[in-house]
């Protein structure tokens, strides 16, 4: 088999365990807050990345930034986690999603040429938010797909800051900082959790085994060398895989059913995606659950 072949293999099986983990979190959030999971998966995930992508010296240019990409990080997880208990996997992974199709809309903001391909995506991504996010009216408008859009908002500034950065910085530094950067400012988050629970179950220990150490440490490492063997409108393809898994998981898990417009709200969402990664500006990395 050739590099190319094991590269997207491995791309479409991290995808496939980034799918996965809406459903794993979903599960996990039935022991543990978010606050206190998201601190333990992250410092964890951190010093993992530590270990196998911090070779040689830590560049002390890369410190600032990677704190600033945390922080954007952070704020993404921690509504992503937190709709978790409101909504549904499949839902929280299409939300997130057009996270891929705001990344152009945002470079735009800051000056930049918008492409036809992109302006598309974003149509596309908008109408299919809606079906997602509003169903059947106002009323039935549901505070975790809300909190899951606001951390969609927050990983797509955190995709365009890593563009930006990693032009002069390694990524190898920037992925290890970020990640235990998440992890430092939930811990830093712990006093304001008001209903702070952690209970030790093996599904717990389970979880975070597989989002710490598969979906963040492994996922991460695997695609740093992946992506040098395959063409950027392949990866974007494969990653557009990750909420088509997540639905898939949490339909054979869960016995998850979506609705007639929130199908056709999930379509949307991933033609948009296709559409903006393919025809965009970049195919940006995409972010689990």
């Amino acid at each position: 088999m050739s590099n190319r072949k094991k590269a997207e293999a491995l791309l479409v099986t991290i995808t496939f365990v980034w799918g996965s983990t809406f459903v794993i979190v979903k599960g996990a959030l039935q022991d543990a807050s978010p606050i206190p999971f998201l601190a333990i998966r992250f410092t964890l995930a951190g010093a993992l990345l530590f270990l196998v992508l911090g070779r040689g010296p830590l560049d002390r240019r890369a410190i600032v930034p990677g704190l600033v990409l945390g922080v954007f990080l952070f704020a993404g997880y921690l509504c992503q986690t937190w709709g978790l208990l409101y909504t549904t996997p499949s839902k929280s992974a299409f939300i997130t999603g057009f996270s891929v199709i705001l990344v152009p809309t945002i470079l735009m903001l800051g000056g930049a040429k918008m492409r036809g391909a992109s302006v598309v995506g974003a149509l596309l991504g908008l109408v299919g938010i809606y079906f997602l996010v509003v169903p059947s009216g106002l009323s039935s408008v549901n505070r975790g797909d809300v909190l899951t859009l606001f951390g969609a908002c927050s990983f797509a500034i955190h995709i365009v800051l890593v563009g930006h950065y990693t032009k002069r910085l390694a990524f190898q530094h920037l992925v290890s900082l970020q990640v235990l950067a998440v992890g430092i400012l939930a811990l830093a988050a712990l006093p304001m959790d008001r209903a702070p629970k952690l209970h030790w179950t093996w599904g717990l220990v389970g979880a975070l085994i597989v989002t710490a150490v598969f979906a963040t440490g492994f996922a991460f490492s695997v695609q740093n060398w992946a992506q040098q063997y395959t063409p950027p409108a392949h990866t974007a393809l494969i990653f557009a895989l990750e909420p088509v898994f997540a639905a898939i998981t949490s339909r054979v898990v869960l016995g998850e059913r979506l609705g007639i417009k929130v199908l056709l709200g999930a379509a949307l969402v991933l033609c948009g995606m296709i559409v903006s990664e393919l025809g965009g500006e970049a195919a940006p990395s995409p972010v689990e659950g």
